[in-house]
């Protein structure tokens, strides 16, 4: 019979596509927790060095897979399916986990029984400049998660129980997926615990969708917020311009 300390607490899924050059920092971020882990990396049939960075870690993984997929959100919910920890997060492979943070998180899921998910605060690193600044993180709130998404998602772990109810990430989302996510774990099983540290980085490099695909990301995450919150605030009207358009004419 196993050792039920040897099971693994976590199940993390780590889509992919073309990102060779981080996978390995992401996989190695995973696989320094102090905490038994089931890693599944879901990638979407890269054409870099993504295959040799999975292949040096393939004794470590779950399971991987390279083929065309259905993007993202299918990938995550493909990897998290094969899993069967109690507690389930994903992590993009351009981001990466702080020493600790799932042990952090999972006593805090612990601790915190009636909990659907728990979420600690994220760094920003900016690839471009090479500075590190803090994500906008705040304790839990519907009036504040109605004007911004205050999870980040790198920070973020679930229960698999709570991910289940909710039937996972919603597939039509390319990308709000997570926005849409922590709202209707809110609304179906309760509030979010917010732990006050440090547990991950979000890495914020040109080629990610939220800097090559700003319009499309504004309109889903107003969608997301109508569709739960029941209005739109005003604060997205006036955020959308500058952020759509005034930060991409700055790049130019």
């Amino acid at each position: 019979m196993d050792d039920p300390v040897d099971k693994p607490l976590v199940t993390v899924a780590v889509p992919s596509y073309n990102q060779g050059r981080y996978l390995n920092a992401a996989l190695e971020s995973i696989f320094a927790q102090n905490v038994p882990v089931e890693v599944y990396v879901a990638d979407g049939g890269s054409t870099d060095e993504s295959i040799e960075v999975i292949r040096r870690w393939e004794t470590q993984l779950a399971g991987w897979r390279s083929c065309k997929d259905m993007g993202q959100s299918s990938a995550i919910n493909e990897a998290i399916a094969k899993g069967s920890a109690p507690f389930v997060c994903w992590l993009n492979s351009d981001d990466w986990l702080l020493p600790g943070a799932l042990k952090n998180l999972v006593e805090a899921l612990q601790l915190n029984p009636a909990a659907p998910m728990v979420y600690g605060r994220v760094w920003n690193y900016a690839e471009s400049t090479g500075k590190t600044r803090p994500v906008l993180v705040r304790p839990f709130s519907e009036w504040w998660m109605a004007q911004f998404c205050i999870v980040s998602q790198p920070g973020a772990l679930i229960r698999r129980t709570a991910w289940n109810a909710v039937e996972g990430v919603d597939e039509s989302l390319h990308m709000t997926m997570d926005y849409d996510l922590w709202w209707r774990l809110y609304k179906i099983l309760g509030p979010l615990k917010f732990v006050d540290s440090f547990v991950a980085t979000n890495r914020e490099h040109d080629a990610t969708k939220t800097s090559t695909r700003r319009k499309e990301h504004y309109r889903e995450a107003m969608g997301v917020v109508r569709r739960h919150y029941g209005r739109l605030p005003l604060k997205w009207w006036i955020a959308q311009p500058y952020s759509v358009w005034y930060r991409s004419m700055m790049k130019h």
